[in-house]
């Protein structure tokens, strides 16, 4: 099944982290003057996302999207090439105006179950050591994106085959987080 590409940071293995990385300096792909975002934390829930939304590599079926607490979050050099792709949709994706990465993505509603965390791509960093990802998500979206419905069982195939558990949604533990978040809200669990 290795015919079938997910992500260039997951075709050829899913990479593990290192429990001592303390985080790292994300880069746009632009020649010069770069976006740098500079994180000081190591990344959670790090997962291979088939969302039409999220940035992808040339070529990839799918993105890789990890989440870091916000306050671990700076912008460090040019920050004036960074606007908001979509400012109606809940995660505000900041993204290069001249290369097209999305560099970070934040939450700004704070009623939100992951308000607080940035939504990272760890593979623009030059460091080693991000937790690996973990799972799939939203894996059937891929065919919003011309992925043909037929080759669905063969992409799952390969995702489990890589370790990485499909879903048509977030990982359990991720959903629970975001029914518990709903529930105290509306009171019927206590905050």
């Amino acid at each position: 099944m290795s015919d079938i590409k997910i992500h260039p940071s997951v075709d050829n293995g899913v990479p593990k982290g290192r429990d001592d990385f303390g985080g790292g300096k994300l880069y746009c792909h632009c020649s010069d003057n770069k976006v740098e975002v500079t994180v000081n934390a190591q990344c959670a829930h790090n997962h291979v996302c088939g969302c039409t939304k999220c940035w992808k590599p040339e070529g990839a079926l799918f993105s890789m999207v990890a989440v870091v607490p916000r306050d671990s979050l700076s912008v460090t050099a040019n920050e004036d090439k960074l606007s908001v792709v979509d400012s109606s949709a809940a995660i505000q994706r900041h993204a290069c105006r001249e290369c097209g990465v999305h560099m970070f993505g934040r939450i700004e509603d704070t009623n939100h179950p992951f308000h607080g965390l940035d939504f990272i791509h760890t593979e623009l960093s030059r460091e080693d050591g991000w937790a690996g990802p973990e799972f799939a998500a939203f894996v059937s979206s891929i065919i919003e994106s011309g992925t043909p419905p037929e080759n669905m069982g063969r992409v799952r195939s390969r995702l489990e085959e890589l370790g990485l558990t499909p879903y048509d949604c977030l990982s359990p533990p991720l959903m629970d987080a975001i029914a518990t978040h709903v529930a105290k809200s509306k009171g019927v669990l206590p905050s």
